[in-house]
Parts: C-alpha cells; sequence; structure tokens
C-alpha cells in the first residue's frame, strides 16, 4: 500500500510540475494578452488548488482493501 500511495504522490508532483512549468505559463499569459484580461493569477490559484484537491481526493481513496 506504500508503493500505491508513493505513486499517487509522483503522479500529483509530476502534474503540478507540468502546470506550473514555464510554457503552461507562457500558455495562458498569451492568451491573457490577446483578450487584455489577467488570467495568470486565476491560473495560478486555480491550478494550485486543483493540485491539491487532486492530491487529496488520491490519497483518501482506499486501495480496495483499506476500510
Amino acid at each position: 500500500m506504500a508503493s500505491d500511495r508513493l505513486a499517487r504522490l509522483c503522479a500529483v508532483a509530476l502534474v503540478a510540475l507540468a502546470l506550473f512549468n514555464f510554457p503552461m505559463v507562457e500558455v495562458v499569459e498569451r492568451w491573457a494578452k490577446v483578450t487584455s484580461v489577467p488570467l495568470v493569477p486565476l491560473y495560478f490559484f486555480v491550478a494550485w488548488a486543483g493540485v491539491i484537491a487532486l492530491a487529496a481526493w488520491l490519497l483518501e481513496r482506499g486501495g480496495g482493501g483499506e476500510p
């Protein structure tokens, strides 16, 4: 069960790394320049909340035999 938890945490870390990597932020920043709306702070807030929610959901989910 510990290896499942570790694999889940690694997956969440990779998702967070992809979301907060420069190319993704640059895509949001360019879209913000097109629409003239500051989307980068909103993107960071929503992405961070999504990472936290994903981590909580994956870690709270039982591995089949757990109560």
